[in-house]
Order: C-alpha cells, then sequence, then structure tokens
C-alpha cells in the first residue's frame, strides 16, 4: 500500500498508509489529522488546502480550473498549493510530501 507523509503546521511529521483512490483529504480525517474541509470534499471551498513538496508537485495531475478558482481562496497559496479535496492517491504517489498551512480561509462560515 503507498504511504503519504504530513507535515503538522507545528513542524511534525505524521507517516500514513495511503489506500488506493482515496483522497488526501479523505485520508487526513481517517488518521485524525486536522485539514478541515468544510464542503466535504465537493470542490466550494478552499479548507483542505494542502502545500505539496516541489519534488512530488510534478508527479500530481494538473488541477482542473475550478480548482485552480477555490485555491485563489486559500489561506498561505504557495506555487505548489492544491486542495486535498482533489488528489486521488495513485502508485505513482508513493510517499508523497504535503504540509498543512498554519490556517484556513473557511468562507462557508
Amino acid at each position: 500500500m503507498p504511504k503519504m507523509t504530513f507535515i503538522k503546521p507545528d513542524g511534525s511529521r505524521q507517516e500514513v498508509d495511503a489506500p488506493l483512490g482515496r483522497t488526501i483529504l479523505e485520508i487526513a480525517h481517517q488518521n485524525n489529522i486536522d485539514l478541515e474541509g468544510a464542503c466535504e470534499g465537493s470542490l466550494a471551498c478552499s479548507t483542505c488546502h494542502i502545500i505539496v513538496s516541489d519534488e512530488d508537485f510534478e508527479r500530481l495531475p494538473d488541477p482542473t480550473e475550478d480548482e485552480e478558482d477555490m485555491l485563489d481562496l486559500a489561506y498561505g497559496l504557495t506555487r505548489t498549493s492544491r486542495l486535498g479535496c482533489q488528489i486521488e492517491i495513485t502508485e505513482e504517489l508513493d510517499d508523497l510530501v504535503v504540509t498543512l498551512p498554519g490556517g484556513s480561509n473557511n468562507m462557508m462560515l
């Protein structure tokens, strides 16, 4: 089974199993990792914003235009920012490393 690592805002790292076909948001929730996902993965917010390591960013499929629009609302946007609800784990993404930003912009409140 693929693995992935979350780097939390305090700098601690948590390696977890990353089942094929699951999104990063789902994997975070299954492992009690604090990644909000206010819209429950329906691409209606940016609260599952993650920052992908530079080394891993090129392995990801390109974001859709809708994802790019939602990313514009994300807290702490970077060049390698993505939404965790939009990335499904594949064999090619084994050992993916993502960083959780220190906050989020929840427009759903």
